[in-house]
């Protein structure tokens, strides 16, 4: 197997990141996962929780070896010998989600601009957006929050100029050939397309969240009759 290539560096005195690089890829968060999967088998001494994302892998842990914490150094060197042998394949197709959104109108106030910015119509900027391949990468921001991607080049568009303060539960947003779908009531600075009547996140689930990395994600266009079907009859299960 041919050695992996990544750098180690602390965020403050409690997590390290493992950079596998900078660039955005399906293969590049493949092996994020496949490292996160690696290391949680390995239980290393001290840490508290290992999360994957697009192009690195953050272990946050307890400092202080007499407190049954370890220190960086000594997570450095546990991390590079794991990291040194066969890793855990990351089991990317194991859960296909199918994501119902219903696109524009007052679900989706970015849809028309994104139209315009891409050079698309509506239905294309649709179309492409419902394509297959679509992966999450990672959550993060708030609890149940996926980070999705990697979309057609032709998303690859900056955030908004001016964020807004609160979007509403459910909103499918994209940005930087990326989706994310807002789990609660939060700022966004993506351009929204539409909404899913779907839960991203339920405490009272055995699973909290939806969706988890490494899921294969397939947005399907709905109308508004059916998300407001959905939404009727999911409702009952709203904490």
């Amino acid at each position: 197997m041919a050695p992996i290539h990544y750098t180690l560096r602390p965020q403050g005195d409690r997590c390290l990141s493992i950079d596998f690089g900078e660039a955005i890829s399906l293969e590049t968060g493949t092996l994020c996962l496949s490292a996160s999967a690696t290391l949680e088998r390995a239980k290393l001494q001290g840490v508290t929780d290992i999360v994957p994302s697009y192009t690195a892998v953050a272990l946050f842990y307890k400092p202080g070896v007499d407190l049954g914490g370890t220190d960086f150094p000594t997570l450095c060197a546990q991390v590079n010998a794991q990291l040194k042998g066969e890793l855990v394949q990351a089991t990317t197709s194991a859960r296909q989600v199918d994501i119902p959104v219903c696109y524009g109108g007052k679900h989706g106030p970015d849809l028309s601009d994104v139209a315009q910015k891409t050079g698309l119509t509506e239905q294309q900027v649709i179309a492409l957006h419902t394509q297959p391949g679509s992966m999450v990468f990672g959550l993060g921001f708030s609890p149940g929050h996926p980070y999705i991607g990697v979309h057609d080049a032709l998303f690859a568009l900056p955030r908004r100029d001016v964020p807004r303060t609160a979007v509403p539960a459910g909103s499918v947003a994209i940005a930087n050939r990326q989706s994310t779908i807002y789990p609660t009531l939060l700022p966004s600075g993506w351009h929204i397309l539409g909404a899913t009547p779907l839960q991203l996140f339920d405490l009272r689930r055995p699973q909290p969240s939806l969706l988890l990395p490494g899921d294969q994600v397939r947005f399907i266009s709905i109308n508004e009759q059916e998300y407001d079907r959905l939404a009727a009859a999911i409702a009952p299960e709203a904490v």
